[in-house]
């Protein structure tokens, strides 16, 4: 290939704290360094879809305020399939080859993305048809992707899960109750178990430890006799119910989404237990507000490394966080190993040790 001149990034999937911090560092390594051009694309894919493509030049002028701030300035999608796009007359139709032209009628010579395993796949699957020169970036607070220790939005989805469970412990104890926090973690239990271990919770349920409702119970009781008055449980989203069924909520526009375990818990608890039992659903506040310094730190990292793989011409890799540095692997490699919680790994271990239920006895 030539010489780089122009390059474009997109953020996609669902939004989390560190991107703008990512943005910012691609940009000023990209422009401060190799005096290219930088090209945001607006909303992921969807941008390239466009007539002109949605897209403007970033400067570093633009960076200034970024590292900080929530969100993601260029915008983001997790609808939409390029490979069966949603169409006005209800069908679905293939629309990867637009998103290829968009990208060339921009003139870009290479993409970064930022993304987590569903959105690198369809990245991945769109470079590979288009010739597109893709680095990734990966995000997710979920933290779930493989070959990288750490994504953005992880930290700081663990540190506001701690923070509500440090200010739930005072209205519990106040009230003698139970107090259950739902948070997120589509697949996998991180937030759940690092939060749960951080925030001094009594009870962690993540899916990939079957819990019985029995052994919740029994360990509330222990607790009563020893003679405390409430007790905190932290429960990650896609824990099933106890006979191994996935809970969900429909939402507008029938959509179906994971939710609802943390009432689901909470009815059997005060049933069975008799202690007033109540529910705080984090959500979205997970995903929101100022990027933890970690996160700023991993962003930073990842940004400069992806412009660095561009300018070696080292394409269809993620960067990654392994060993307290920053790493690049095959994106192919990345997205087919999925990172479940190591029931033999170390935060399991101490969990244990510190006497905390994992709801398997």
């Amino acid at each position: 290939m030539g010489e780089i001149q122009r390059i474009g990034i997109l953020t996609s999937g669902g939004d989390c704290a560190g991107l703008n911090a990512a943005i910012r560092a691609v940009v000023h390594r990209a422009v401060g360094t190799y005096g290219w051009e930088v090209y945001g694309i607006s909303k992921s894919t969807q941008g390239l879809l466009q007539r002109p493509p949605a897209a403007h030049n970033l400067g570093l002028e633009d960076t200034y305020r970024l590292l900080v701030s929530g969100g993601t300035i260029l915008g983001t999608t997790n609808k939409g399939n390029p490979f069966a796009f949603p169409m006005a007359d209800g069908t679905v139709k293939d629309r990867s080859e637009d998103i290829i032209e968009g990208y060339h009628q921009l003139g870009l010579d290479a993409l970064i993305g930022i993304g987590g395993d569903g959105s690198l796949a369809i990245l991945r699957r769109i470079a590979t048809l288009g010739g597109i020169n893709l680095v990734a970036i990966p995000k997710t607070i979920d933290n779930d992707l493989g070959s990288t220790e750490r994504s953005i939005g992880f930290d700081t989805a663990v540190n506001i899960a701690t923070e509500a469970l440090d200010r739930l412990h005072f209205t519990a104890a106040s009230h003698s109750r139970v107090m259950i926090l739902e948070v997120m973690g589509r697949d996998a239990g991180h937030i759940a178990i690092s939060a749960g271990i951080a925030g001094g919770a009594d009870i962690i349920l993540i899916p990939e430890v079957p819990y019985s409702l029995e052994a919740i119970y029994q360990h509330i009781r222990t607790l009563q006799e020893r003679g405390r008055n409430f007790a905190l449980v932290i429960v990650a989203e896609a824990v099933c119910n106890e006979l191994g069924e996935k809970i969900t909520q429909t939402h507008a526009f029938s959509q179906c989404r994971l939710g609802g375990v943390g009432q689901y818990l909470a009815d059997n608890i005060s049933a069975s237990v008799g202690a007033e039992t109540r529910v705080t659903v984090l959500g979205h506040v997970q995903r929101g507000g100022i990027p933890s310094p970690l996160d700023r730190l991993i962003a930073t990292a990842f940004g400069v490394a992806a412009v660095d793989l561009i300018a070696e011409g080292k394409f269809d890799r993620m960067v990654g966080w392994q060993h307290r540095q920053v790493v690049s692997v095959p994106i192919e490699s990345a997205i087919a190993h999925y990172q479940a919680v190591d029931l033999e790994g170390t935060l399991v271990k101490t969990a244990r040790a510190m006497g905390i239920c994992l709801g398997d006895g």
